[in-house]
């Protein structure tokens, strides 16, 4: 569990095997409630190669000194990224 923002990573392992490799992070927010956004890529478990650059935007929330994931939202390819930013640009 993390107690900073700084130390809440998309890295992960299993059985000594890096599974998910972060690229990138932001942290949109901070506080009690913070929102980072993180570029990151998957193992492919078949090829033992990492597959293409997704991103995921997480909140946490800070409860008895830790931070706990509450809700994530994956944009899972570079076109649906493109169309996100599309929106928002036609929006702002």
């Amino acid at each position: 569990m993390a107690e900073t923002i700084e130390e809440i990573t998309m890295n992960f392992e299993e059985a000594g095997v890096q599974i998910v490799k972060e690229l990138e992070k932001e942290v949109l927010t901070k506080g009690a409630w913070s929102t980072i956004m993180f570029f990151y890529q998957e193992l492919d478990r078949k090829t033992g190669e990492f597959g293409p650059q997704k991103i995921s935007i997480r909140r946490y929330r800070k409860m008895s000194g830790v931070y706990k994931q509450q809700s994530k939202f994956n944009i899972g390819s570079e076109k649906q990224a493109k169309q996100i930013v599309e929106i928002i640009n036609k929006w702002y």
